[in-house]
């Protein structure tokens, strides 16, 4: 277990997690649903419609993500905790690749509106439970999302940005920027 033995430090495996984990999965993650966000609906969060299998499938993973979280948080296990942040980053990633929301929108708009209100939910969750690891950068998301006062509690919450909120209007700040070998 990394917490409990010794662990390697290499600049190639920090640069690997860094370009993979934080800026190729959770950094596009949250681009792409702001940036489509933005374009569809002037920032605004859309309305959540009926929901399909792939829809329920995103929610049932953004509802148990605090409590795993949580769990492994208060039993020191801080790395799989992290994982599992990264874990409901990769379903949103997932759910937008399999929905398409870029493609759906010309021939179901307000199917999109259904998908593009999960990923806001999920994103928001997400820049609650990276808190306790990253917290300039979940800061930094939550900022974007123009969430304020929010508590951990709040994390999984299928409402957490209700329908109208507004999200920022101008180019979402880069997350995490990629790491050159230089």
């Amino acid at each position: 277990c990394p917490e409990t033995k010794d662990n390697d430090f290499t600049w190639k495996g920090f640069q690997d997690r860094n370009n993979n984990e934080l800026a190729a999965n959770l950094g596009n993650f949250v681009n792409r649903v702001i940036i489509l966000t933005q374009k569809y609906y002037k920032g605004k969060v859309p309305a959540l419609g009926i929901l399909d299998e792939a829809d329920k499938t995103a929610i049932v993973a953004l509802e148990k993500a605090p409590k795993l979280v949580s769990e492994a948080i208060e039993n020191y296990r801080f790395r799989e905790a992290l994982s599992l942040v990264m874990d409901l980053s990769r379903a949103g990633n997932q759910y937008l690749g399999d929905t398409e929301p870029w493609r759906l929108v010309k021939i179901d708009p307000i199917k999109v509106e259904t998908i593009m209100n999960i990923a806001l939910q999920i994103t928001a969750s997400v820049s609650v439970l990276l808190e306790p690891f990253l917290p300039f950068s979940a800061k930094k998301l939550q900022s974007e999302l123009q969430l304020t006062s929010i508590a951990w509690s709040d994390a999984g919450n299928t409402n957490l940005l209700p329908e109208g909120h507004q999200i920022i209007t101008e180019k979402p700040a880069v997350l995490f920027a990629k790491l050159e070998d230089s």
